[in-house]
Formats: structure tokens, sequence, C-alpha cells
């Protein structure tokens, strides 16, 4: 064993004379580990969150989406690369969808929606069951055109599934140019009755969107063939990211094919910052109880004055010295920091099975009823490593001053 490393473990566990050496480097060892703890339950929380803010948008958004690059809409018949997409062996279904600015009416009430039309398969690609509240999934019959709203579309306009009447559907005509003086004259309308109302959970969805057939929706919008994205649902087990590359290789730049990620850039985005915002932040924190080490290392060089002679008159350098407090004080952070990574990994193991701390008071008020925690290996390792860098910054200086100090 390298010398250094063998005086310092002697150091670290052994009797001191001072009891205050013993009391401030239990101190450094348990500020480090509470934070170091922290720090692991907070990244784990955040991975909670992600992965059920994920599964949320999962509901409604697909795994893949094809947009065009440039423009709002394209004809997937004109294509032979898209038509080919619907033969990949990685693909279960695709859906076409044709969305743009509406308005719906109900006697008084009147609300803008998007109004998205979707073809048959949608109901492979979306997880339908997971977000019908009321009614049934149902947008067209023989004889009339159907109609799946948001919950928040459907409570302004105060309707639901059980409604006899059809709501009013207004859409800018696009033969027409926008005649100010008389706006209703650029608008086409027609009616469409209610035959279910969904709930995604997500303001963006539930208070805007309203679902139609493609068909109804081409036919309002004006357009034959074309469609705003293709919406891609894969078989299980198959690798998105290789598919993804694999379709953008295929189907060149005039495309954008985009992930669930991708698709709400902007929310994960932010919990992406808020997450490693946290992570700087309990850093912080980790920082001023490594000071603490400091404070041990200094009356423990202090208090080994005779055994640093001991060692001089040995043949002992001030390297290796050096070395030795070097070595108690990384010591002190592994300790604690391996000390709080087992806590931290021990109470989101126990949140994640028991559910100890709840969101609210009210049972069902909240998407999940406790903080969902994910311990990710990456981040249990980067925390770590944390802890050691900011241990070995702490105590390089302060120790090589006192060294050559005492020289």
């Amino acid at each position: 064993m390298n010398l250094s490393l063998y005086i310092a473990k002697r150091y670290l566990f052994s009797k001191k004379t001072h009891n205050a050496i013993n009391i401030i480097s239990m101190i450094a060892v348990c500020g480090i580990a509470i934070a170091t703890m922290g720090a692991v339950c907070t990244m784990s929380v955040f991975n909670g969150f992600e992965k059920l803010v994920s599964g949320i948008f999962g509901a409604f958004d697909p795994e893949l989406k094809i947009t065009p690059s440039r423009g709002k809409v394209f004809d997937p018949q004109a294509d032979e690369n898209i038509l080919n997409i619907r033969f990949l062996p990685e693909i279960e279904a695709v859906s076409e969808t044709l969305e743009d600015n509406a308005l719906v009416r109900y006697k008084e009430r009147q609300v803008p929606v998007i109004m998205k039309g979707v073809s048959g398969d949608f109901e492979k690609v979306a997880k339908l069951t997971d977000i019908l509240f009321d009614g049934e999934f149902k947008l067209k019959d023989e004889e009339n055109n159907f109609s799946v709203l948001g919950i928040g579309v459907a409570s302004n306009l105060g309707v639901n599934s059980s409604l006899v009447y059809p709501i009013d559907v207004f859409v800018p005509d696009r033969s027409k140019q926008v005649n100010l003086s008389n706006p209703l004259a650029s608008l086409k309308s027609d009616y469409s009755y209610v035959g279910g109302i969904f709930m995604v959970g997500q303001p963006q969805y539930d208070d805007n969107y309203i679902l139609v057939s493609l068909d109804y929706a081409r036919e309002m919008f004006d357009y034959k063939t074309e469609v705003s994205s293709l919406e891609i649902k894969l078989k299980k087990e198959t690798d998105i990211r290789s598919v993804k590359r694999k379709l953008k290789e295929s189907i060149g730049d005039n495309y954008l094919v985009k992930d669930r990620y991708e698709q709400q850039e902007a929310a994960f985005k932010m919990m992406s910052i808020e997450k490693w915002v946290s992570f700087l932040m309990l850093c912080f924190i980790i920082l001023i109880a490594a000071f603490n080490i400091i404070g041990s290392l200094s009356i423990l060089i202090v208090d080994k004055q005779k055994d640093i002679q001991t060692l001089r008159n040995l043949g002992a350098n001030n390297s290796l010295i050096s070395r030795v407090f070097l070595f108690e004080g990384w010591m002190i952070s592994v300790v604690g920091g391996i000390i709080g990574i087992v806590l931290g990994v021990l109470i989101c193991l126990g949140q994640s099975y028991f559910g100890w701390i709840k969101l609210g008071n009210v049972q069902g008020a909240f998407a999940v009823d406790a903080y969902p925690v994910i311990i990710q290996f990456g981040d249990v390792i980067l925390v770590f490593l944390s802890v050691l860098l900011i241990g070995f910054l702490t105590v390089f200086y302060p120790v090589k001053y006192f060294s050559k100090k005492m020289s």
C-alpha cells in the first residue's frame, strides 16, 4: 500500500489527541453525505417527472412524426420514399393527419381551436383508451360527421357526448380573400356532432384540440390528398433512434423526423434546465460542506506536528507529507460521498415502492399521488465524481499552504 495513503487512513480512523478533530471530521462527512444524498434524490425526482410527462404526452403524441421542412402540408402520394415508409419492418402503423386553425360554436359560446383530421390508423398510433374521458372515439357514420373534443374545449362550449345537437365549425376559406368589413364572408362553415371527449392532462391539447376524420378536414380546408404530418407507431422493442436515423436517410432534407422529445422540445428543455440548475446549486452546497474538511485538516496538521517531524527525520520530504493530508481530505470526501449515495438510492427506492412523500393531500388530484423517482446510473456516477472533484479542489491548496508553513 502507498505509504502516504496508509498513514492518512490511520489518521482518519484512529483516535486523535483532541476530540474536536473527530467531531469536525464527522461533521464534514455528514455534511457531504447529506448534500450528496440530496443531489441523488433531486436528480432522480426530475428523472421521474420527465418520464411522467413523457408518458402523458405519449398518449397523444406519436413515437415518430414526419412533417415538411417548409410549408404546412405535403402530398404523401407524390413521394415514393414516403409511400415506402409503411413497408418498413420496424413500423406497425402510420396515421395521416391534417390540422389547421378553426372556430367551433355552440349556441352563444365559441372557442378557437386546432382541428386535427386523422386517418383510421390513428387509433393504433395514439393511446385513445388512456385519454378518452367521455363518449367514444367516433368520427363519422353513414350520414354524419363527429368530433372528439378536448375536455377544455368541451367545457368552454358547455357540451358533452350525449348532446343531440351539432356544433358549428368555421374555418378560413382558402379560395377567398379576407374581407375585413365582413370577416364571416371569408369563413367556410359546417357542422359536426360530438362523439366523445378526451383528456390528455395538458392544457395545450385539452384546451385547443378537436379531432375529426381526415376526409372531413380535407373537405373543410380544401385539400385533396395533402397532409400536415405522418404519425408513426413502431413495433415493440424497436430502437427509436435507429429508425429515426433510417427515416432521415430515406426521405431526405425535405422532411423533418421528430421523436416525442423533439415534438415537445420546449417543455423537456425547461425540465432539463431546471434539473441541471438544481444540480449546480447542490454542488455549491457540497462545496460549502467541504470547507469543514479544511478545518479538520488544519487542526490535524497542528496535532500531528511530532509525527511530521519524525517523518522528516526518517527522510520524508514535503511532497510525501502533503500527500498524507491530501489523502486524508479526499477520504473524508469519498466516505461522505459513498454514504450519501447509498442513503439517496435507498430513499429513492423506498419512495418508488412505498410513495412516502405525497404530491398533495387529496388522492387523485394529480396524475400521480406520490413524487415519481427514477434512479439513473449515469446521474449517480456524475454526483460521485462531482463530490470527488470538489473534495480535491477544496483541500489541495490549504494542504500545500499548511505543509509549507510547518516545514
